[in-house]
């Protein structure tokens, strides 16, 4: 539930001593930190780069400060009498002179045919991660480790390579599998370089399978934990490693650049979309995150602890990552501890069993791979990130969905799903959310959805253009300057999409435009596109043409199976141009349409001022809502310097059939709170909100 680990750096074993220093490496230190903070797993460096026991594989490269010590062997010994588990830290990425002279074809080879040293470390040589330094050198040292120590599992940091490797074993494996050549481009619609991708994915499941089978031979319990990334950018497969291991590491140590405090909270949901129930791990770092690389650094108490505490209130289990075992700075350690004993005293309410959202955004790797390619970021993350942004504005719950998984099975739970941008979609996945429909799901699109096949080739028409009731024209606008939505209101009054906005009659266009037409006459057309016109010289600033009679979004109720499911289409990137520019009336337009689509009562609202995440959870013996206050000046732009408390909430809570309520706490401020009835909901208040409030409801 709660993890602690500790990256040894090379001189760590000799930084001992009274002559070294108030800022020695102390083991004793460590181990009496781990017991203060109720640490139940740890994370030990063991080798790869740096051996910190006495190894006896050939070219397996000890500390140089090491000794006769077993520094490893002495943590471990010390963790087990703490009743911890324990999981060893292996790093492959990086080897020496010695290994390279006596096995070239371990190191990685750059495109022009170069042995490829070191970026940051120019006495090391970078490996390949798809040949023998993987498949034969690491497993010898996993199985070294594993029959040393036993350890529980083997956690695996920057185990699948350091970009794209032309050494020999690659050049003959890939042409052996796919009869090409490596690709000399990362243009992701050439064939060779879709191949290198899938055999590149393969042949890393391949190491773990083997690794996993090393250990699992010594130690049946045992298992690799390989660091992964999570959500759409990731080049992993990750429906195949998820399958492949009990836990997984989401290794998102700080925010840096404009990253919100909840981005913790939606790589939580990435990881459990393809999860499901198992343990996700969040890793957060101590120091800074940022391009210059500052390893030793500390952050501000308030910037760890709103990191640490989104990933906790979106089902995470905590784990701090600290570089070196030599304090530098202890300022860090005791905001860390206040919150690991907290989370220890709480446990039994942290063990989170199901989300109780009930709307989703879909995520897809293929999109980002074969659509975006080298943009992806802009062109399929940022319209994701302009969803997730006015959701939790919005106060909405909401979870991820991998679009390899849009069964029944996975959806069966949401109301709602969003694609934004999803714009590489399967004739089978087209087919999976028909189905999602006419079950009586919704979906909200936009942009250039299903627009592609799974490859990232253009289809004629939308994929999804039945459901659209949109035909693409064949055209795109954009990037649109000075274009604008009409608001309807004559022909539509009181509509719901104009929620907070009746006294506008037009707001911002996005900034791109699928050009589509009617498949057949709207029933409906709130929103209408007023066509973009010069915004220089000043003089010039008006409008060109009269009405357009264009829809800028197409709503739609199908009743084509035993219930009735809602469509709503959006034919611009409005989610992207949010994410962008953060426009107010976007983040009403998109509030609106998912509440139009959803057509229920939220199962949690919570009303109050400031900006909230809402995390709400049904586990077995209770109903547990997380409230995170992010209300910051620094909320987009980090870090952190102190928390801004908010003021009186209100929880309205519908409860399950038959479920009934027990008692209520506030785990934060440790006191128990009135629970009042109002028809089929419980009301709750929450005084105030410092950093973080959970209430905990007893069922």
């Amino acid at each position: 539930m709660r993890w602690a680990q500790l990256t040894l750096v090379e001189d760590d074993p000799g930084n001992v001593g009274p002559d070294k220093g108030p800022d020695k490496f102390d083991l004793g230190f460590w181990l009496d930190y781990f017991k203060r903070t109720r640490s139940d797993g740890v994370c030990l460096s063991g080798g790869g780069c740096v051996a910190y026991y006495p190894t006896r594989v050939p070219f397996h490269h000890r500390s140089a400060w090491l000794g006769d010590r077993d520094v490893l062997g002495e943590l471990i010994t010390g963790c087990r009498k703490l009743n911890m588990t324990v999981l060893v830290r292996t790093d492959p990425h990086a080897t020496y002179d010695d290994a390279q002279a006596a096995h070239p074809d371990w190191i990685a080879v750059d495109a022009q045919g170069k042995p490829r040293r070191h970026w940051a470390s120019p006495e090391m040589w970078v490996t390949c991660a798809l040949g023998p330094y993987n498949f034969e050198f690491m497993t010898a040292v996993h199985r070294e480790i594993m029959t040393r120590y036993r350890p529980d599992g083997i956690f695996l940091n920057r185990w699948d390579g350091s970009g794209m490797c032309y050494c020999e074993h690659c050049r003959t494996n890939f042409k052996t599998a796919s009869g090409f050549d490596l690709p000399r481009t990362n243009d992701p619609h050439d064939p060779v370089r879709r191949a290198y991708t899938l055999w590149w994915q393969g042949r890393l499941v391949e190491v773990l399978t083997v690794w996993n089978k090393t250990l699992r031979e010594i130690n049946p319990k045992s298992c690799v934990i390989p660091n992964n990334g999570g959500g759409a950018l990731t080049q992993l497969d990750t429906l195949q490693i998820s399958g492949m291991t009990p836990m997984l590491v989401a290794d998102r140590q700080a925010r840096q650049g404009l990253t919100p405090p909840w981005v913790m909270g939606k790589t939580a949901r990435e990881y459990r979309a393809t999860m499901g129930r198992k343990p996700i791990i969040g890793l957060f770092g101590v120091g800074l995150e940022e391009p210059y690389r500052w390893k030793d650094s500390v952050q501000s108490d308030a910037e760890i602890r709103i990191w640490a505490i989104e990933g906790i209130a979106n089902g995470m289990r905590p784990w701090f990552s600290k570089f070196s075992g030599t304090l530098h700075d202890r300022r860090w350690l005791k905001g860390v501890e206040d919150l690991y004993t907290w989370a220890a005293k709480n446990e039994r309410y942290l063990r989170h069993d199901e989300p109780m959202a009930r709307v989703a955004i879909v995520f897809s790797h293929q999109t980002a791979a074969y659509y975006g390619g080298s943009n992806a970021r802009d062109k399929v993350e940022n319209a994701c990130l302009g969803w997730c942004q006015a959701l939790v504005e919005s106060r909405i719950q909401f979870e991820m969905v991998h679009d390899r998984l849009l069964d029944t099975a996975h959806l069966s739970q949401f109301r709602t799903l969003i694609l934004p941008n999803i714009a590489a979609l399967s004739d089978t996945q087209c087919d999976q959310l028909r189905a999602f429909v006419r079950g009586g799901g919704n979906l909200i699109a936009t942009y250039e959805t299903s627009l592609y096949d799974e490859w990232g080739v253009q289809r004629k028409n939308f994929g999804l253009s039945d459901l659209f009731g949109a035909n693409w024209t064949g055209r795109m606008q954009g990037p649109i300057q000075n274009s604008y939505l009409k608001l309807e209101h004559d022909a539509l009054p009181h509509h719901s999409l104009f929620k907070g906005l009746e006294d506008a009659p037009r707001i911002v266009n996005a900034a791109s435009q699928v050009v589509a037409e009617p498949r057949e006459k709207l029933a409906e057309m709130p929103l209408t596109v007023i066509p973009s016109y010069p915004d220089l010289p000043m003089e010039k600033v008006y409008p060109r043409v009269g009405e357009s009679g264009i829809a800028a979004v197409y709503l739609r109720e199908h009743a084509d199976g035993p219930s009735s499911g809602r469509v709503a289409y959006f034919s611009s990137d409005i989610d992207r141009t949010f994410w962008e520019v953060l426009a107010e009336d976007h983040l009403k337009l998109l509030r609106n349409t998912i509440e139009w689509a959803t057509q229920e009562k939220p199962t949690v609202a919570v009303s109050g001022p400031g900006l909230l995440d809402i995390a709400a959870w049904r586990d077995r013996e209770a109903i547990v809502i997380h409230l995170v206050n992010l209300t910051n000046p620094m909320a987009m732009k980090g870090p952190y310097r102190e928390f801004v408390p908010v003021g009186a909430q209100q929880l309205r809570v519908r409860l399950p059939e038959g479920l009934k309520t027990k008692t209520a706490h506030l785990l934060v401020a440790e006191r128990s709170v009135e629970i009042q009835r109002d028809g089929e909901e419980i009301v709750i208040a929450v005084p105030s909100i410092l950093d973080h409030e959970v209430v905990a409801i007893d069922v």
